[in-house]
């Protein structure tokens, strides 16, 4: 089984591969070790790479911590194909004090959001959210706990791009921490999610 760890503490190299950093996310240290904080308006970490290139299932994972006083709409994590459409997203709706996700996936043509805004979580607090592909529906959990689902047509993404903090077109931008993100090519269980 195909895995990546993403571990996000530093500014320098993620995942092996050398970043982009726009500008000036900070590294702090959490009880759970180094984790790094954007700023919500210009801070943000880009990869030349797109970990899951070629997944037919797939579950992404996050470990992070959103902060208030952000955008109502912050895109923490972005997965695109180079030269299309086809991308992969985990977002946050922020609404006060509470925050709930809103995953993505656009593959030729096709586009699926499950956004849970039945499902809020408070901010401040640190929290993992997966989304899981298992061939024909996407899922997403938020600290294990499944919230949506949707079967969606889908097919291997190509080589890219991955933003961290932002949108990969700059906008969008994440106020708040993240810590480790891992992506693997198979569908998992809620039992063998990262933990907290």
């Amino acid at each position: 089984m195909t895995q990546q760890v993403w571990t996000i503490d530093n500014l320098m190299s993620i995942g092996g591969h050398k970043t982009e950093v726009l500008g000036v996310p900070k590294v702090i240290k959490t009880r759970g070790g180094k984790a790094v904080k954007f700023d919500g308006k210009q801070a943000g970490l880009l990869v030349g790479t797109h970990p899951l290139a070629g997944a037919e299932r797939f579950t992404v994972e996050a470990i992070f911590r959103p902060d208030v006083g952000g955008l109502n709409e912050q895109r923490f994590l972005h997965l695109q194909e180079e030269d299309s459409e086809n991308r992969i997203l985990l977002e946050t709706r922020l609404i006060e004090d509470e925050w709930f996700l809103d995953t993505f996936i656009g593959s030729n043509g096709t586009q699926q959001a499950l956004f849970a805004e039945g499902f809020r979580h408070p901010v401040g607090r640190w929290h993992h959210a997966a989304l899981v592909f298992d061939g024909h529906e996407m899922r997403h959990y938020v600290n294990g706990r499944k919230e949506l689902s949707h079967e969606i047509a889908f097919a291997p993404q190509h080589e890219g791009q991955t933003s961290i903090g932002v949108r990969l077109n700059r906008i969008s931008w994440f106020h708040g921490a993240i810590r480790v993100v891992r992506f693997t090519f198979d569908a998992l269980s809620p039992q063998e999610f990262l933990r907290l």
